[in-house]
């Protein structure tokens, strides 16, 4: 397997999954500024230049919610995924989803909003946006609070391909300063972030 892959992108969740499953696989780092995302071998690969992909003998995928789920069935062994069937499969779903769709979407617009200027940042429209925003992302917040009560997982007793997305993405989240007045949110950052695979992915 050859996992193409740029540091501080989506690229660490496959990366940190791999590293938690403990299998070979080559690891291409592209660096992004200086544009080695962009040459034609590729954008064989991944048409628009994106990070990550994965590329598993004849397949090749291009999103880290599909890779994270490809990897964790390829390796059912590893129970980083519940079984096709159980009771857990189905909410495991639901949280990799709602990570990647309702969480993320919201964290970027606040990512993005901490690369505008000072004078970009102060304008009304953009005030307006972000309060929006923070009411949305408070909502779906509340959510995934709800769901780690009495938890420290967030599917069934064991850890899972949904905590690698999930945490992955709150992480950024608490270097924002999101997750203020949700404390079991960063405390589940805190405790995943200290997993032996976290630090390979991240500092390797």
């Amino acid at each position: 397997m050859k996992l193409y892959f740029a540091p501080r992108t989506r690229a660490v969740r496959p990366r940190w999954l791999l590293e938690e499953l403990g299998v070979p696989y080559e690891l291409v780092r592209l660096d992004v500024a200086r544009q080695e995302n962009s040459t034609p071998s590729y954008l064989a690969v991944h048409p628009l230049g994106d990070v990550p992909a994965l590329v598993d003998g004849d397949v090749t995928l291009l999103e880290s919610l599909a890779i994270c789920l490809h990897l964790a069935d390829r390796f059912p062994e590893k129970h980083l995924a519940p079984p096709p069937g159980s009771a857990e499969r189905g909410p495991y779903y639901q949280w990799m989803v709602f990570a990647e769709v309702s969480l993320d979407a919201g964290v970027m617009e606040f990512y993005r909003h901490a690369r505008l200027s000072e004078e970009q940042q102060a304008s009304t429209h953009s005030a307006e946006e972000l309060a929006r925003h923070r009411t949305r992302l408070g909502a779906v917040l509340d959510i995934i609070d709800g769901g780690l009560d009495g938890r420290e997982v967030l599917v069934g007793g064991t850890f899972t391909a949904a905590d690698v997305v999930m945490a992955s993405i709150l992480h950024l989240a608490n270097r924002l300063g999101l997750l203020d007045g949700h404390p079991r949110l960063v405390e589940y950052v805190r405790r995943h972030a200290q997993r032996p695979a976290v630090r390979k992915a991240v500092l390797g």
